[in-house]
């Protein structure tokens, strides 16, 4: 039997900026390496109805617009690292990942084409941003959650194997303390 040769140029690393995040982000530097693909960073912002009600109701629908573009930005100048973390809900964890990264060997640089900070849900933002970007594989990071709760592998990660045209590398997370 003979196999199809498999090329992959471009890679989607999907982030939820998680200090765990590095583990899934090795497997997207080396696959990387190995093809000469270029990797495609994603993160979600994700919100909900009733937050967005309730937001709207206290501050204002423009003013909540403005904070809503500002927390994208701020996002993505952290994935990029332009800015550490401020927000508490995001972390600074792969801004220091990526440039340790570009500061060390050889082997571990990789090209990044582009950063994307979508906002919603973050299966249809991860989906969404492989079709449009025409990506060959989607790596991301699943934390699971044992027993009955998450049958072993987390919602969010389940939803984009089942959802997904493309190959998705599974990297299992270890369980946040």
């Amino acid at each position: 039997m003979i196999l199809p040769k498999i090329k992959i140029k471009k890679i989607l690393f999907a982030t939820d900026l998680s200090d765990h995040a590095r583990q899934s982000l090795a497997y997207a530097v080396s696959l990387s390496n190995l093809y000469g693909a270029g990797i495609t960073i994603v993160h979600a912002l994700e919100e909900s109805q009733g937050m967005e009600a309730a937001m709207m109701y206290h501050v204002g629908a423009e003013s909540w617009a403005r904070i809503k573009k500002k927390h994208e930005e701020s996002a993505r100048n952290i994935i990029i690292g332009k800015q550490r973390a401020v927000d508490p809900g995001m972390k600074d964890a792969l801004t220091q990942v990526y440039q340790k990264i570009s500061e060390n060997e050889e082997n571990q640089s990789f090209v990044l084409d582009e950063v994307v900070v979508g906002r919603g849900n973050p299966v249809d933002v991860i989906i969404e941003t492989s079709e449009l970007k025409q990506c060959d594989i989607i790596v991301m990071g699943s934390r699971g959650h044992g027993g009955l709760a998450g049958m072993l592998i987390g919602s969010t990660a389940k939803k984009v194997l089942q959802q997904a045209k493309i190959p998705v590398l599974m990297v299992r997370l270890p369980d946040e303390d």
